[in-house]
């Protein structure tokens, strides 16, 4: 029997109504502030991400899915969002369009990471970009688009956690700064801190006892930072006081992705163990010009649907909606009949189930009676010859006659007994 690759899963009927839940909350929160759909190819060039990543990250030497096409080209399963809205937004020369562009997209991304609860190797995100403002107004825009979003799934259970990383020339200073300060202790590191001269930053992320003693007494990003930076975090601080969302500065925070400058911030939640980021995102003013188009600062995030999921699933309990009326035909002349039957009931919305068992009429009006349906619509050569559909309810038992011309009238006048 094939199976599914490992770290892949197939989402099911039963379990499809929260996607379409979660699309639908992002869709209403998003539209409301002026934020349009994107959707881009699942395939790009490997280049893009190695460009925009960086080819020092874990993501683009372990974890990304790479391999050559028949044209011997080398193309990429995107492993994140933000590349690919950047890139779209030069090819289709948005910028021409509009200033700026407030951009949002589902869907999903790839990641050759171990599977472990809450995170596949075919996972999903929804993000957002806020594309071409340098205002602080806008980090905090998107901060209380993702805080709205969870609320409205009834997640309260969140920790924002926010950072100023600087510009590129602060980091630089740091990077020396804390390079000095762990030569120290370097065979005191976990083997991934060993690497300081590749991404010295990423140390800060460490999850190793040792390595974490160690980076306490660390000089901090904050010591490095000018009066721009400074100004930018400050100001977003305020507004999020302002706006009663709670916060924690973490000067530690750098997030795993070269683009970002000045703010960087993740919500998390204490439910997942170590899985508990469930948001992440940050700005990233350079991004859009190093991939050749016009300079354009830029702020996103993005949310992790699977985690998301595992979060909410038992808080909203979206029930499926059943079928409210069971529909029997028997014969030729009825099977035809049958669509205007059809017909009525989706002009009015009602969820209808058609039988298509050549069964018997008892047979068929058992299999009715053990489905949740309110209603039995019978169509046999009796009643195609009178003109007539024989109504069964399937609730008490009685059963009405109702001529094909008064059929839709009816259904009209009795649609709330039938679908309630």
């Amino acid at each position: 029997m094939i199976q599914p690759l490992r770290g892949t899963k197939d989402i099911l009927p039963n379990e499809i109504l929260i996607w379409q839940h979660i699309y639908k909350v992002a869709n209403e929160v998003l539209t409301i502030s002026n934020y349009q759909e994107i959707r881009t190819p699942i395939l790009e060039n490997t280049n893009l991400f190695e460009r925009v990543i960086g080819d020092e990250t874990d993501i683009v030497n372990k974890e990304m899915y790479t391999f050559k096409d028949k044209g011997q080209r080398n193309i990429t399963l995107r492993p994140e969002g933000t590349a690919s809205i950047a890139r779209a937004f030069i090819t289709n020369k948005l910028y021409t369009k509009s200033n700026l562009n407030r951009l949002w997209y589902l869907g999903p991304m790839f990641r050759y990471e171990r599977p472990q609860k809450g995170r596949q190797r075919q996972f999903h995100q929804l993000g957002i970009e806020c594309i071409g403002s340098q205002n602080y107004i806008a980090d905090v825009e998107v901060i209380r688009l993702a805080i709205k979003i969870l609320e409205s799934f009834k997640l309260f259970d969140y920790k924002l956690e926010i950072n100023s990383i600087g510009d590129s020339k602060e980091r630089k200073k740091y990077k020396e700064t804390l390079i000095k300060y762990l030569n120290k202790y370097k065979q005191d590191l976990d083997e991934d801190s060993k690497r300081l001269q590749i991404n010295p930053l990423r140390i800060l992320d460490s999850k190793d006892k040792k390595t974490q003693e160690i980076l306490l007494h660390a000089p901090t990003l904050k010591s490095c930072l000018e009066k721009i930076s400074l100004d930018h975090f400050n100001n977003i601080c305020e507004h999020l006081t302002y706006l009663n969302i709670p916060y924690q500065i973490n000067e530690q925070l750098v997030r795993g992705l070269d683009y970002y400058n000045y703010t960087a911030f993740e919500i998390k939640t204490n439910t997942l163990n170590n899985q508990n980021t469930i948001c992440g995102g940050g700005r990233y003013d350079q991004l859009i010009e190093e991939l050749g188009g016009p300079k354009t600062p830029s702020v996103g995030w993005a949310i992790g649907i699977e985690r998301l999921i595992l979060l909410i699933k038992e808080i909203l309990q979206i029930q499926n909606k059943e079928p409210a009326i069971y529909i029997i035909a028997q014969g030729i002349e009825a099977e035809k009949k049958v669509w205007d039957i059809i017909n009525t009931c989706e002009k009015n919305e009602i969820i209808f189930l058609l039988d298509l068992q050549n069964n018997n009429l008892k047979k068929q009006l058992k299999k009715a009676s053990q489905t949740t349906t309110k209603v039995c619509l019978i169509l046999g050569d009796n009643e195609i010859s009178n003109n007539y559909c024989t109504v069964k309810w399937l609730t008490n038992g009685n059963q009405e006659i109702i001529n094909f011309d008064q059929f839709d009238k009816y259904i009209k006048k009795n649609k709330n007994l039938i679908i309630n």
